[in-house]
C-alpha cells in the first residue's frame, strides 16, 4: 500500500504553474529533466532531509548497478532504485504502510517477531507531530494542525523525522550526522542554481566523484548496509550498527515508527522507543563522512548550527581555512572550477536547543566563478579567508567605537563612571551595524577578491569601509533622537558622542587611513 516507486504519492509543481503527482522514480526523472519548480508539501525545515534523501539514494542506485550516467527515464530508475532491495520482491521497503510488521516498509524497520507490535504503544495522528520540530509554546510552528493531509505530508515528514532527529527523551534516540542529541544536521554546498533539479544533479554527480575519498577519510565499509530500515530492529543495544557496518552514502533512521491506514487512505503513525542508538556514535561527535556539514578539525566535531543561524561572521569562519573543515560537497569540481559561470552556496540549518527547536535558517550566497575558481587552489581559499577575516576585524573596530559613542550620548555625555545600564543601550545600535554589514558581506568580500591589482583591492576595501562608517554615523544619529536623555544634557551629550567616535575613527585604535587625505570631512 501507498508504493513509493509505482503510486504517484509526491505531488510536484512545474514551471508552468501545473501540479503533477509522481512516483519515486518519475521524481527522479523530472529532476534530472529540470522540470521540477517545488515540492508544495515540503515545509522549509525539511529541504534538506528531502533533497539530501534524494541525493543519496540516487548516488547509491547509480553506483550499486555499477553504470556511469544517471538513467533517463523513470522504468531504469525504478530498476535502479530495486536494485537496492532485491530480497524485497513486493518492494515492501518502498510501501508507506506495510501491515505485517516483521516486513520493512519505507523509512521503517521490521521487527524480529510479531509479538513486538505491543511495544508501540503511542499514536502520532499527524504528520507534523511526527516531524522534528518541537516549539516552546506552540507558536513558532503550530503543532497537530494538518488533521487533513495528504500522503506526502507524511513522506516529508518520516524523512525528516528519520533522517534529521536529535536525542528527545528516554528512548528516543537521535541520528548519527549530529553532534550529541542537541546537535543538528546542517547543510552545506554549492549548486548552479537553487532550482530542485539543478541542485539535485550537481550534487549526485560530486557525491559519486568522491566516494572513495568518504573511504578514506572515514571507516566506511564499500558494500555495507546503506538502508538502514531494511534491516530487523527491535530497539537493543547490541542490534546497533558501527560505522564501520556502513556503506558511505547510507540512509539512516533513528525511531521505531509503522505507520498505519484506517478508512483505507487515512494514515496515523505508531511509535516504540528503544534501548540503545540505531548507529553506536556518540564517540564520533557527528564525524561519519556526511558530505554536507563542516568538521572542526580542531576539536573532532560536526558543526552545531548556534542562534541567530548563517550570520556573516559565523558562515565566512566555517568555509574558510582556520578550525572547520568545509563538507565534501562545498568543494567545487574539476569542470566548476573552470567554468566562467557564477554559483550559489546553499547552508540549511535548524537550531535545535534543551526540549524545543530554535528556528530554521537559511542562507543562499552567490559566488563568482572567479571565486569558485580559487576554491581549487589551497592558497587561494587561505586568501580568501584573510580577506574575510580582516573585514570582520575591520567591522569590530567600527561597532566598538560606535558602541562608545552611544553609551556616551545615552550617559548624558558623561566621558567617564558611566553606568552599565547606558552601556547596555549601546548593544542594539551595535548590532543594527551587524545587520547592515551583513546583507550584503560576500558580495562586497568577493568584489576584492577577484581583483588581481593591489592597488584596486586597496581601493574596494577602502570604499567598502567608508560605507561602513558612513552606516556607523547615520545609526550613532538614530540612537541620539531614540535614546532617553535629559533636555538640559541633550546637546552637550550629543556632541560629546559625536566626538568621541570621529576623534576615535581617526585615531590609532580605529581607522586612521581612511582619513588621511580626506582631511576632517564626515
Amino acid at each position: 500500500m501507498f508504493n513509493l516507486l509505482s503510486e504517484p504519492l509526491v505531488t510536484i509543481q512545474k514551471d508552468d504553474g501545473s501540479s503533477v503527482l509522481a512516483c519515486l522514480p518519475e521524481t527522479f526523472t523530472l529532476l534530472m529533466n529540470d522540470e521540477v519548480l517545488a515540492f508544495p508539501a515540503l515545509r522549509p525545515h525539511q529541504r534538506h532531509s528531502w533533497h539530501a534523501f534524494l541525493v543519496q539514494l540516487a548516488a547509491m542506485a547509480i553506483h550499486q548497478a555499477g553504470v556511469s550516467e544517471p538513467p533517463a527515464d523513470a522504468a531504469a530508475w525504478a530498476h535502479l532504485v530495486r536494485g537496492l532491495t532485491p530480497e524485497f520482491p513486493d518492494d515492501e521497503p518502498w510501501r508507506l504502510v506495510v501491515d505485517d510488521i516483521t516486513k520493512p516498509a519505507f523509512m521503517q524497520a521490521p521487527a524480529s517477531s510479531s509479538d513486538k507490535l505491543q511495544e508501540y504503544k503511542s499514536t502520532v495522528g499527524t504528520p507534523d507531530r511526527l516531524d522534528i520540530l518541537v516549539t516552546s509554546k506552540n507558536h513558532d510552528v503550530k503543532s497537530s494542525i494538518a488533521s487533513s493531509s495528504d500522503v506526502d505530508d507524511w513522506i516529508f515528514a518520516l524523512i525528516s523525522l528519520q533522517t534529521s532527529e536529535g536525542f528527545s527523551g528516554a528512548g528516543n534516540y537521535g541520528i548519527s550526522r549530529m553532534n550529541g542529541g542537541l546537535g543538528c544536521r546542517p547543510a552545506f554546498s554549492i549548486t548552479p542554481t537553487t532550482r530542485p533539479g539543478i541542485h539535485f544533479r550537481r550534487d549526485v554527480s560530486a557525491l559519486m566523484e568522491r566516494r572513495e575519498r568518504l573511504l578514506d577519510d572515514y571507516p566506511l565499509r564499500d558494500g555495507g548496509a546503506s538502508l538502514l530500515w531494511t534491516h530487523s530492529w527491535d530497539g537493543t543495544k547490541v542490534e546497533s550498527f558501527t560505522l564501520r557496518d556502513l556503506d558511505p552514502f547510507y540512509i539512516e533512521i533513528c525511531r521505531r515508527i509503522r505507520m498505519r491506514a484506517v478508512r483505507g487512505d487515512s494514515l496515523h503513525a505508531i511509535r516504540a522507543t528503544s534501548k540503545s542508538a540505531r548507529i553506536d556514535s556518540k564517540a564520533l561527535n557527528g564525524r561519519t563522512g556526511d558530505p554536507w556539514t563542516p568538521i572542526n578539525g580542531k576539536e573532532g566535531k560536526s558543526l552545531t548550527l548556534a542562534g541567530g543561524g548563517f550570520t556573516y561572521k559565523r558562515t565566512a569562519d566555517y568555509l574558510t581555512p582556520g578550525d572547520w573543515q568545509p563538507p565534501l560537497l562545498f568543494e567545487p569540481t574539476a569542470a566548476e572550477r573552470a567554468s566562467p559561470k557564477d554559483m550559489q552556496l546553499v547552508a540549511r540549518g535548524v537550531v535545535r536547543g534543551q526540549g524545543k527547536t530554535e528556528g530554521y535558517h537559511e542562507r543562499i550566497i552567490p559566488l563568482k566563478a572567479k571565486t569558485i575558481g580559487a576554491f581549487g587552489r589551497p592558497r587561494g581559499v587561505e586568501e580568501l579567508g584573510d580577506i574575510a577575516r580582516d573585514r570582520i576585524n575591520q567591522v569590530g573596530t567600527v561597532q566598538r567605537i560606535l558602541r562608545h559613542a552611544v553609551w556616551t550620548f545615552a550617559a548624558g555625555g558623561k566621558m567617564e563612571g558611566v553606568a552599565d545600564e547606558h552601556r547596555d543601550r549601546a548593544n542594539p545600535w551595535a548590532n543594527k551595524l551587524d545587520e547592515t554589514v551583513d546583507v550584503s558581506f560576500f558580495e562586497d568580500l568577493q568584489d576584492e577578491f577577484v581583483q588581481g591589482d593591489q592597488d584596486e583591492r586597496v581601493r574596494i576595501r577602502n570604499q567598502w569601509l567608508l560605507g561602513v562608517v558612513n552606516q556607523a554615523r547615520e545609526l550613532l544619529r538614530q540612537a541620539e533622537d531614540a535614546l532617553p536623555c535629559p533636555a538640559i544634557q541633550r546637546h552637550r551629550a550629543r556632541v560629546r558622542a559625536e566626538s568621541v567616535f570621529e576623534v576615535r575613527m581617526r585615531g590609532n585604535n580605529g581607522l586612521p587611513w581612511l582619513f588621511e587625505r580626506r582631511g576632517d570631512e564626515k
